[in-house]
Parts: C-alpha cells; structure tokens; sequence
C-alpha cells in the first residue's frame, strides 16, 4: 500500500510540474503500466493500448510522451516508468550505459524516415532542401539537437548535403517532433523536418516535399526499465509490439518493420 502511495504521489508532483501524461484506462480494478515514449508515437500507441487491453483488461497503460531525451532524463530522476520507447538508438545507448534497462528485454520495434514538410497552403517556396536556402525561406523548425532525434537526424542529414551552418540561422528549434509539426501545421514557420508518420498524422495541414537522405537507420528501440515494479507485465507489453496484431496497426500508421 505504501509502495503503491508513494508511485501516486510521485506522479502526482510530476504533473504539477508541466509532464504530460495520457492515460488510457480500461478497467476500474487496473493495475498500471506507465509507458515513456518518444512524441512520434503518440497517436499510434493509442491504438496499440486498445489493442492489448482486450487481451489484459486488467491492465491500464498510462502514457508519458515527450521528446526521448526528455524521457531519459525523467528516468533518471526516478520517475516510475516501466516501459521506455525511444525514437533513436543513441537515447537507448544512454540508458544502457545508465543501467537503466533490463537489456534482456530491449528490442528495435519499428522504422521510420524523415521528411521535409511545408503548410498545405504553402505557395511553394519551398521545393526541395536547396530551396531552403533561398532568401524567401525565414523560418524553418528543427527538432532541438540535444534532446529530440529528429533533430539529429535533421543535422546529420543536413550536414550530409552541406546545408546545416547556411541554414542555422533560419532554424527554429522545437522541444520535441510535434512541436515542429504544430508550427508548420499553423504556418508559423515555412518548413520542418519530421516524420514521415507525423506527417500522416496531419496530412490536411502540411504536405511533404521530399525525404531526408541520411546513412543512419530511423529505428525505435523499447525495453523495460530495470526498477520496474511491474515487470512481468512490462515485458508482456514489450513483447506485444511484435505481434502481428500491433506491427497491422503500425504499418496503418505508416511505420516499417524493423
């Protein structure tokens, strides 16, 4: 009861400090599984919660979406997380090397790529990445560096075309990938980089203009978090995401097998 208390009270003081949680609840006597994810997979693991709640109606999954950086870091600091989804290996590399995760269970659950995407009404300024350079392109949104992949992958792909010190200054950096999506959604920037599923997500208001050529592969891993106090059923969720029923609902959501 005490344990139970404390977990609460924890959640309870990390959301009166601006932590967003989603909670999908499916059962008044549930238990809870808290699930830190990358912002990508918002939507799509709304649907994989519904999914595998028919199977474990005694189960509510609680969401915590944020950049994976974020996510990280939160751990760190003793958040109850059970399950971590990240959207790059390097994030997951840090929690390995944190001893974290429970490197048993970590696997790489799907695949995505990076695009460059304009508002839907956008009068075409932007045409390609070498457009971007153009006096007429301002404000271009890019996922922060330090925190947010996509913002790694947007340098690295930059840099690759040799485009990243020319458009610095145009860049408006983003806390996470729908944040960029938010501000090219709302035309207050005339391009951003995200991925492609973000764009599906908002095909009514942003349109894509080309992928991102990088060498590195867009995978997401997932483990359990080694302090889990629900680590049977973290493991089970885990494992779920490769079943055929969750990869139907990822590839709906335009993710790749990995």
């Amino acid at each position: 009861m005490k344990q139970k208390y404390l977990r609460s009270h924890t959640l309870a003081r990390m959301l009166s400090t601006g932590l967003v949680f989603s909670v999908v609840a499916f059962s008044a006597q549930a238990g809870t599984l808290t699930v830190s994810a990358a912002s990508s997979l918002t939507n799509v693991f709304k649907d994989v919660a519904a999914a595998y709640s028919k199977a474990h109606p005694d189960t509510t999954i609680q969401y915590n979406f944020a950049a994976s950086g974020a996510l990280l870091q939160q751990i760190r600091q003793g958040a109850p997380v059970d399950v971590f989804a990240s959207a790059d290996q390097k994030t997951m590399n840090d929690a390995a090397k944190a001893e974290l995760l429970d490197e048993a269970t970590r696997k790489n659950f799907v695949r995505n790529e990076v695009v460059l995407i304009v508002p839907s009404l956008s009068k075409g300024e932007v045409k390609d990445l070498q457009s971007l350079e153009s006096a007429a392109v301002s404000k271009i949104a890019v996922g922060s560096v330090a925190s947010v992949p996509v913002g790694r992958y947007t340098k690295e792909g930059l840099e690759k075309s040799g485009q990243w010190d020319k458009l610095t200054p145009k860049f408006i950096f983003a806390e996470n990938v729908r944040q960029v999506l938010d501000y090219v959604s709302r035309g207050e920037v005339q391009a951003g980089f995200v991925y492609a599923t973000d764009a599906a997500v908002r095909n009514d208001k942003v349109k894509i203009v080309q992928s991102l050529p990088i060498d590195t592969v867009v995978s997401y891993p997932v483990a359990v978090i080694k302090s889990s106090p629900n680590a049977a059923e973290a493991r089970s969720f885990v494992e779920f995401l490769d079943s055929d029923q969750a990869q139907a609902i990822f590839s709906k959501a335009g993710f790749r097998k990995p």
